[in-house]
This record gives structure tokens, C-alpha cells and sequence, in this order.
């Protein structure tokens, strides 16, 4: 099993390609098989899938074959996890500044 360290780091590898990215965004319009995927990119075919195991292995993205047709189609529960982490250090930074922001205010009464 892995750690939620782990499938960050995974997502985030996932998302740091530019190609991996307009094909997450492709199939945020929804389910469509590789070769569709494949055709508006200057990339091979091999390559869409590689691609694409790389964002199934984050769990950003899930492939199925059905006879000669491998359709593909976003993964929510990939995104819970980035939507969870990225909320945590949101709370973490509102806080601190929070924080900040009444340090400041009470310098400003004394001073």
C-alpha cells in the first residue's frame, strides 16, 4: 500500500508534462478512446500511451479495452487526493497568515 506522500509525489510527476496535461484536460470533456486522444497531439501513438500509464499509475486517469477499443476516461478519486492535499496547505497558509495579520494589528495598536 501506498503512502499519501507517495500518491502526491505520483500525481504531481503525473502533472509536471505539458502532453500529460492537455490529455487530462481532453478527457475532462469526457471518456475517449487513444486513438482520439492521440490524433490533435504531435506525438505517437506509443507514446500517448505511455503517457497515459503514467496517469493511470497516480490514479489520475483509468483505461478500459474493450475488443480492439481502449477508451479512457479521468479518475476522480486521483483529484480527491491532489483536492485534499492542496486544501490542507491552503488551511496551513490561511492560518499563518491569519496569524500574521494579528501580530501586525497588535503592533499597530501598541506603536
Amino acid at each position: 500500500m501506498s503512502s499519501p506522500k507517495d500518491d502526491i509525489d505520483r500525481i504531481f510527476h503525473a502533472l509536471g508534462d505539458p502532453t500529460r496535461r492537455a490529455l487530462v484536460e481532453r478527457l475532462s470533456a469526457g471518456p475517449m478512446s487513444v486513438s482520439s486522444l492521440a490524433t490533435p497531439l504531435d506525438v505517437t501513438l506509443t507514446a500517448v500511451m505511455q503517457h497515459l500509464q503514467v496517469l493511470e499509475e497516480s490514479g489520475l486517469v483509468r483505461t478500459e479495452k474493450a475488443g480492439r477499443v481502449r477508451t479512457c476516461r479521468v479518475e476522480p478519486a486521483g483529484f480527491a487526493v491532489l483536492q485534499k492535499w492542496l486544501a490542507e496547505r491552503r488551511s496551513m497558509w490561511e492560518r499563518r497568515l491569519d496569524f500574521l495579520g494579528d501580530l501586525l494589528a497588535e503592533e499597530d495598536e501598541g506603536g
